[in-house]
């Protein structure tokens, strides 16, 4: 018995420095290369801080409607419902969800609307929507704003950022960084 104790106490002892000491170290040493030094892209306009990389709630009709947050878009609280796709609870918010949505957008038809603008990401901020969930978007805020459809596809188009080193993940928009543009037009 004793020929194992002691080997498992040993591993733990080095585990737990290495992880809570050695590995940290590295983590926050590699963050110091990125923007911001690793603690999240900020950006101020009007004399306001945002957060870029943390998801907000947008449901005005005049801004681009962002992914849904089963935790009210607290990053304290960050977790998806845990509910699965055949709970009824589920599938009652999912289709309360659908019903908004195609009143405030008359025109689309309920099989065009993205996934990602009636269910919440696993993390419940997730500030990213596809180009395709801003495009079906754009004839409401283009009425609401009086600007032209044309013009907030254009808006739309330039604010993808495609997959991560051209590879990795799908082509995405930040809906902050497009909302903020879209109160930046004249």
């Amino acid at each position: 018995m004793k020929q194992h104790i002691l080997p498992a106490i040993r591993l733990t002892v080095v585990t737990l420095i290495f992880f809570s000491g050695v590995y940290t170290l590295a983590v926050l040493g590699a963050a110091q290369f990125f923007p911001n030094r690793g603690k999240g892209e900020v950006i101020e306009q009007n004399g306001k801080r945002y957060y870029a990389n943390i998801g907000q709630s947008f449901t005005d009709d005049k801004y681009f409607n962002s992914r849904p947050s089963a935790v009210g878009y607290n990053a304290a609280g960050s977790g998806g419902s845990n509910k699965g796709p055949s709970n009824e609870e589920y599938l009652g918010v999912v289709q309360a969800r659908i019903d908004t949505f195609l009143v405030h957008n008359p025109g689309v038809k309920k099989a065009d609307i993205p996934v990602e603008l009636v269910t919440a990401s696993g993390s419940g901020l997730d500030p990213d929507i596809s180009e395709k969930a801003a495009l079906v978007q754009v004839e409401r805020i283009a009425k609401v704003r009086n600007v032209p459809a044309q013009q907030l596809q254009q808006l739309v188009k330039e604010h993808i950022n495609g997959p991560l080193l051209g590879l990795f993940g799908p082509a995405k928009i930040n809906v902050l960084k497009l909302n903020l543009a879209l109160d930046q037009l004249k």
